[in-house]
C-alpha cells in the first residue's frame, strides 16, 4: 500500500523532524562531559596578631556596715562621692559608670532564731584607664574611701583591635593562597581564578581577666603604694576560606 502526502502535510512533517533534531543536538551539547566539569579547590587560612593590652577596665566600690540604714546610707554616700569625685577629676578616666547599689540587712542566728544585727550597703562603679596609670589611681581611690577592688580586665584600645583585625584577615588570606599554590604545584595543576571568598571569626579578643584580693583594698595606703599592673597581650584571630578554580 502506498501512502501519499500532500505538499503541505509533507512540509509540516519535515518541520517536526527538524525541530526534534535540534532539540536532540541541544540536549547532547548541554550535558558536560567528565573532562569539562568545573574543578574547584577549597582552602582555609588562619591569621593571628598579638597586640598589647594597654587599657584596664576596673571595677571597684565602697562597702559599709552599720547598725541603722540611715548610718549605712550616709557613710556609703560620703565615701562613694569622694571616690567618684576623684575619678572624674582624672582626665585619663573613661567610661565611668555606676554598676550597682545595694542595702541589705545583716542577720545573726542564735538558738535557731534569726535576728537583724545591722545593715550592709555597697556602691560599685567601673571605668577604663590606661594600664600604666591604673595602679596609681587604684591606690588613690582606696585612700579616699574605696573598700573593694572587685577585679580588673585588661584590653587593647578599640583602634588597635580594629587594625589588628585587618592584619589578621590579610594573614589568613595569604595563608590560604600559599596552601592552594603548594597543593596545585604538587599536582602539576594551574590556578585559573578565585570564585568565592569567605571571612570567618574576625572577632574582637576577649579581655584578660585579673583579680585583686579584697584585703588589698582594705590595707593601709602605705602598703598599697605603687600597685603594679602589667597589661600583657591579646590575640586577634581571623579565618579566610577561598574557593579556587583550576
Amino acid at each position: 500500500m502506498k501512502l501519499s502526502l500532500s505538499s503541505s502535510a509533507w512540509n509540516r512533517l519535515k518541520i517536526v523532524f527538524l525541530t526534534l533534531g535540534v532539540v536532540s543536538l541541544s540536549a547532547c551539547q548541554g550535558v558536560p562531559t567528565a573532562d569539562k566539569l568545573p574543578r574547584t579547590l577549597t582552602v582555609s587560612g588562619k591569621g593571628d596578631v598579638n597586640i598589647p593590652a594597654t587599657m584596664t577596665k576596673v571595677s571597684l566600690g565602697v562597702q559599709v556596715q552599720g547598725k541603722t540604714t540611715q548610718e549605712v546610707q550616709q557613710q556609703v554616700a560620703e565615701k562613694s562621692s569622694a571616690v567618684v569625685a576623684l575619678l572624674k577629676s582624672r582626665k585619663e578616666v573613661e567610661k565611668l559608670e555606676t554598676t550597682g547599689i545595694s542595702l541589705n540587712p545583716v542577720y545573726s542566728y542564735k538558738n535557731g532564731q534569726q535576728k537583724i544585727e545591722g545593715y550592709s550597703g555597697t556602691n560599685n562603679v567601673s571605668f577604663r584607664i590606661e594600664t600604666q596609670k591604673a595602679g596609681t589611681l587604684l591606690d588613690d581611690a582606696v585612700k579616699v574611701g574605696a573598700t573593694q577592688i572587685n577585679g580588673i580586665s585588661l584590653v587593647a584600645s578599640e583602634s588597635a583591635i580594629a587594625q589588628a583585625q585587618q592584619e589578621a584577615i590579610k594573614e589568613a588570606a595569604e595563608d590560604a593562597r600559599k596552601q592552594a599554590d603548594a597543593l596545585l604545584a604538587a599536582l602539576n595543576l594551574n590556578q585559573r581564578e578565585i570564585v568565592s571568598i569567605q571571612i570567618n571569626d574576625a572577632n574582637p579578643p576577649l579581655p584578660l581577666q585579673r583579680a585583686i584580693a579584697t584585703e588589698n583594698a582594705q590595707a593601709s595606703p602605705a602598703k598599697l603604694a605603687d600597685t603594679p599592673i602589667v597589661g600583657g597581650e591579646q590575640e586577634v584571630q581571623a579565618a579566610v576560606t577561598l574557593q579556587i578554580r583550576y
